[in-house]
């Protein structure tokens, strides 16, 4: 089985650092031939984020509902996500990513906003159902030049978490 992965990138940049970062721990969490990952840069739909009758943006929507993995990547803004990704997620109900794996990942400028995707984006998506199964990550731009070994460390951890909520799987009741 292939697992759908999508990367929704909140920066207001297309080919911003923040994507980067976010393809390289998926890159890093997943084998390669594990996955078929797609990535969707708001910042190419944001005039027609509020429009609810845009059918490119509400099937976008579809496809991340129905994504395995997700990595909802946004750089730091007033210690929150960017405005983009919160008018993409404000358009899903309640639930709305029931069953979705997901990972809330910011990048920011120093060390000073790392709890960001703990105190505002992980409860953003657990409120719609998704499943975070570990904490926010954060990215500073100050140790981007060590990608590689951060998204290791990141990866590593997430693996973990990942690995331990699957193994529930078998002894979950079919009845719930």
């Amino acid at each position: 089985m292939t697992l759908r992965v999508t990367v929704v990138v909140g920066n207001p940049k297309p080919m911003s650092r923040t994507r980067h970062v976010a393809e390289a721990l998926v890159a890093e969490l997943l084998t390669p031939d594990a996955y078929e990952s797609t990535v969707l840069e708001l910042a190419d739909y944001a005039d027609r984020l509020f429009d609810l009758s845009a059918e490119d943006v509400a099937a976008w929507n579809r496809a991340v509902a129905e994504s395995d993995l997700v990595v909802f990547a946004s750089p730091t803004y007033k210690a929150t996500y960017s405005g983009l990704l919160k008018a993409f997620l404000d358009r899903y109900p309640s639930n709305g990513l029931a069953g979705v794996v997901a990972i809330p990942l910011h990048t920011g400028a120093d060390a000073q906003h790392s709890l960001g995707a703990n105190v505002s984006l992980s409860p953003l998506l657990t409120e719609l159902g998704a499943v975070v199964p570990g904490r926010g990550l954060y990215v500073p731009m100050t140790q981007y030049e060590e990608l590689d070994s951060v998204v290791r460390e990141l990866a590593a951890t997430y693996g973990i978490n990942i690995a331990r909520v699957a193994g529930l799987a078998d002894a979950v009741s079919r009845s719930t």
